[in-house]
């Protein structure tokens, strides 16, 4: 197994209007896709020619049986996937022009648990930063840490407001044992007080692997002490849901397959851009480009 990720399946449910209006109707389009942060990275792991699983926990209704059938038609290992009485975590996503707003339902999510984790045997293992930073939660990415069997440990940041909750040094010590950090810019510049690249030098100064995530602008990827940046590709961003997810399960899984830092940063931007672009959400092949 080249990458397994544990935390998050969901739905999710995206809502895209010109502009919404408080208290009124409006007309736009309203998409219901698979997601989660581990699914997601998962996911686009497999499309780049990795083997993925995910462990996690989904309700027994039909969200849950939709998420379990499209990550099994990508290839991606769900043995690891528990059922759960309730319902399946969900993500409403409502998109205006030059605005995003999220309101997360972790259902099934908030009910895994650390008996629910085997020893997690891989290149590497990805630990969601939704169950790092809050509880129901944290204990099993603890658990998940004390677990792993991989080379390479990884923890994302997940969200500036819940790592700014939780403490940038809170999250610094007890990660402390990861080998790898993934966060967007304003995740980044909580935990460092810094931005871009010299934010992604400032954690590559306690990870091996620290990956700053720049959207548009690209990525900058500390390894081993060594700074490599990325430009973004040149792509009319539709949604970035999802962007970030992509990048790290592709970057991840090629630096577990040793490749060399460079392509896969840019192997992970690629991704990423594909996303945000709104031309692959989950793509529908389990082998992709560069496999």
């Amino acid at each position: 197994m080249d990458l397994i990720c544990v935390g998050d399946v969901m739905v999710d449910v995206h809502a895209r209007a010109g502009e919404l209006v408080r208290g009124g109707d409006v007309h736009g389009q309203v998409l219901i896709r698979p997601g989660g942060s581990s699914a997601n990275a998962a996911v686009w792991a497999s499309w780049s020619g990795a083997d993925a699983a995910v462990v996690g926990a989904i309700g027994d209704d039909l969200a849950g049986r939709l998420c379990l059938g499209a990550l099994r038609e990508r290839g991606v290992d769900v043995a690891g996937i528990g059922l759960r009485p309730g319902s399946t975590g969900v993500m409403l996503v409502l998109t205006e022009p030059g605005d995003r707003s999220m309101v997360a339902d972790r259902g099934a999510n908030a009910a895994l648990t650390a008996a629910d984790l085997t020893p997690l045997d891989a290149g590497a293992v990805l630990v969601s930063g939704y169950l790092f930073l809050q509880d129901p939660g944290h204990e099993v990415a603890l658990g998940a840490f004390a677990r792993r069997r991989a080379p390479i440990l990884a923890i994302e940041a997940a969200s500036w407001p819940l790592v700014k909750a939780f403490g940038a040094e809170r999250f610094l010590e007890e990660a402390a044992g990861c080998d790898a950090v993934l966060a967007n810019d304003r995740e980044a510049e909580v935990l460092t007080g810094r931005q871009g690249a010299d934010a992604a030098r400032a954690l590559g100064e306690r990870f091996r692997f620290a990956a700053v995530k720049l959207g548009s602008r690209g990525a900058a990827l500390s390894a081993d002490g060594v700074l490599f940046e990325r430009s973004g590709e040149a792509v009319t961003e539709r949604d970035p849901t999802g962007a970030g997810d992509a990048f790290d399960g592709v970057l991840l899984a090629s630096l577990a397959r040793d490749r060399w830092p460079e392509d896969a940063l840019a192997r992970a931007c690629h991704a990423g851009a594909l996303v945000a672009a709104g031309r692959e959400t989950w793509p529908e092949a389990a082998r992709g480009p560069g496999s």
